[in-house]
């Protein structure tokens, strides 16, 4: 690991990228060109004081997942994520594992959708970046460590025992299930991937029942109840937009103009409605 390097080449980053760039008031105050430190640290999931070392040449060598998180919240281009990667002591993502980072070119397209909630999953339904009113819905999944940063965990291993499932609830995780199956039929020898199955089918039985069935699946477009704690439950019609090249899925939702589920869209974009702090299952 070249610290003294890693930590150049990362204050560097950070001073390209604009509050505008990610969805942040950029505020009066500001001495310096770039984002704050806190800000990287919001973005990525970490703590202040690790980006603060890490930008000293004084930081303990980053895990997979930690530089994962921090070159999609810096927003770098592939070479320069592969130099960071090498930088820590690590290898860039290599062909047959699951594609992490989000081109620069998706993460505006995130940002021009103002109005509408819309999240960015990786193929293993990693949670890789949302906006604003994607958190209003959901909560902020920043609160979560990046492992938990995934659908699929949040589905079967989130705090809190959740409703009766009804049949269509079940028929949906199925799908799931299948969904994840599938991933691994395309990349099986992603760490990850293999991790999170494994998690997945110890602690949950009814993940490991669904598994046992062999189901294949895909993630598609479809309707979905998203209960708010705020605003009550939520019927939105939710769209995949697949990125091909990149293994990656944008998920976008909306209501049809007069409804109740658009009316509430259009408070959870006023900043006094209250936000919940964490996903719902």
């Amino acid at each position: 690991m070249d610290r003294a390097e890693l930590a150049g080449v990362l204050r560097t980053a950070r001073s390209r990228l604009t509050p505008a760039e990610v969805g942040l008031a950029g505020g009066f105050r500001r001495q310096v060109p770039g984002l704050r430190r806190e800000e990287v640290a919001q973005i990525a999931g970490l703590s202040v004081d690790y980006i603060v070392r890490l930008e000293q040449g004084r930081g303990p060598r980053p895990s997979e997942q930690v530089l994962h998180a921090l070159t999609r919240a810096l927003r770098v281009n592939d070479s320069d994520r592969d130099l960071i990667f090498r930088l820590a002591g690590g290898e860039p993502p290599q062909a047959g594992r699951i594609p992490m980072t989000i081109r620069p070119s998706v993460m505006r397209l995130l940002d021009r959708m103002a109005d509408l909630p819309a999240l960015v999953l990786s193929a293993k339904s990693d949670v890789l970046a949302w906006n604003p009113l994607a958190a209003a819905l959901f909560g902020d999944f920043s609160v979560y460590p990046v492992g938990e940063r995934n659908l699929l965990w949040q589905r079967f291993l989130g705090a809190g025992p959740g409703p009766t499932v009804t049949d269509t609830e079940a028929s949906d995780a199925a799908d799931c299930v299948g969904c994840l199956r599938t991933v691994q039929s395309r990349y099986p020898n992603d760490p990850g991937l293999s991790s999170l199955i494994t998690e997945l089918r110890s602690r949950s039985a009814l993940f490991e029942t669904l598994w046992l069935s062999g189901r294949s699946g895909r993630l598609r477009s479809r309707s979905a109840t998203i209960a708010h704690p705020a605003l009550g439950p939520l019927e939105l019609d939710c769209e995949a937009l697949v990125i091909p090249d990149a293994d990656q899925t944008v998920i976008v939702y909306s209501a049809a103009a007069g409804s109740a589920a658009a009316t509430a869209l259009e408070l959870l974009a006023r900043p006094t409605t209250p936000h919940p702090s964490a996903a719902p299952r």
